[in-house]
């Protein structure tokens, strides 16, 4: 049985060290994050050739996933949910997640390719140029299967980026749903300024709050939020209280993790806050901090799934954020060293 399910938007990542007439090639930034438009579709065959090409299951909660999956080392201990294509980045995503003991239950639309990511790295930066493709497609009907729903039925904790709102909130409204149910954990991160600053985006977070135990995100999406709400602060333990006050359906407390890069990450529950030490690396072992925010996320759910204590919890978040940084995408070596 899967403790911890995700649902989100899966995507492959394609990634190698490119130099920089490749970035120049596709009209790419160093350091830049994008939707591929028509012009960068033959980006995506080209990165596929390339002697030096990595394949990494990639999606910001499929990232999650792998790295709490990663983090417990007992098989099937996670599930994650999705829409991909029939094709083979489908199949390459899928043998990673089994290779790394994450059970998945895809979503298969045979009619769209299966979304993909291509991650130029230049020097220690890197480009990304997203396709979502399949990933926009999934359905609440997917998650209504018997098969499926159990998954949720049974799950101890679940856990959505917010990036899924842009997808499918029937999905995420019926798991929160049924979290409070069977007294699951229903967990979720704000993901992107621009969730906030979209009215019907914003309208879903203000919506599925009360179902909401564990709120996950960043400084800037933190402000956002406050932005938005009219709350007049930039005070991030204060904005911390108020979303940890936001009243809940199910009669608990919620607990809000902000992360603030090597700052200390700031944990409000009912109101009362804390801050928590992150593992402050030498730049030079710091490979890609693209994935650090998800990865934190990951070693934080393995502790709760165990029933650990909040400082636990952070700790394994640092510490499953410390090794991911010093490896290119969302990759880890065979097991980790952190004992719970």
């Amino acid at each position: 049985m899967a403790v911890i399910l995700g649902m989100g938007n899966p995507l492959l990542d394609i990634s190698d060290n490119v130099d920089k007439a490749m970035l120049e090639k596709y009209g790419l930034e160093p350091g830049g994050i994008i939707l591929a438009e028509d012009k960068h579709q033959p980006l995506f065959a080209e990165m596929t050739k390339r002697p030096g090409v990595q394949y990494i299951a990639g999606g910001a909660t499929q990232n999650s996933i792998r790295v709490a999956q990663w983090m417990l080392q007992a098989p099937n201990s996670t599930a994650y949910m999705g829409c991909v294509g029939q094709d083979e980045f489908a199949d390459k995503m899928k043998a990673s997640c089994e290779k790394d003991g994450v059970k998945t239950a895809y979503m298969v639309d045979t009619s769209t390719p299966t979304g993909s990511c291509a991650v130029l790295v230049e020097g220690i930066e890197r480009s990304l140029c997203t396709n979502l493709m399949a990933a926009n497609n999934f359905k609440v009907d997917h998650v209504q299967k018997p098969e499926n729903l159990k998954l949720v039925q049974e799950a101890k904790i679940i856990y959505s980026a917010g990036f899924f709102i842009t997808v499918s909130t029937d999905s995420m409204r019926l798991a929160a749903k049924e979290a409070a149910k069977s007294g699951a954990k229903y967990c979720m991160n704000l993901s992107a300024p621009f969730l906030m600053q979209v009215p019907p985006f914003k309208a879903f977070i203000t919506e599925i709050m009360p179902l909401v135990d564990f709120l996950f995100c960043n400084e800037t999406e933190a402000l956002t939020y406050a932005e938005t709400e009219s709350w007049d602060t930039t005070d991030i333990s204060f904005i911390a209280t108020r979303l940890s006050l936001i009243p809940s359906a199910k009669g608990a407390h919620r607990t809000v993790v902000i992360t603030q890069g090597c700052d200390p990450t700031i944990v409000a529950t009912h109101g009362n806050v804390a801050q928590y030490p992150v593992i402050v690396l030498p730049k030079e072992k710091l490979v890609d901090t693209n994935g650090a925010g998800d990865s934190y996320v990951g070693g934080f759910l393995a502790a709760l799934s165990k029933g650990l204590s909040i400082t636990e919890c952070c700790k394994a978040g640092a510490y499953s954020a410390s090794v991911i940084v010093q490896h290119s995408g969302c990759t880890f070596p065979a097991a980790p060293e952190y004992k719970f």
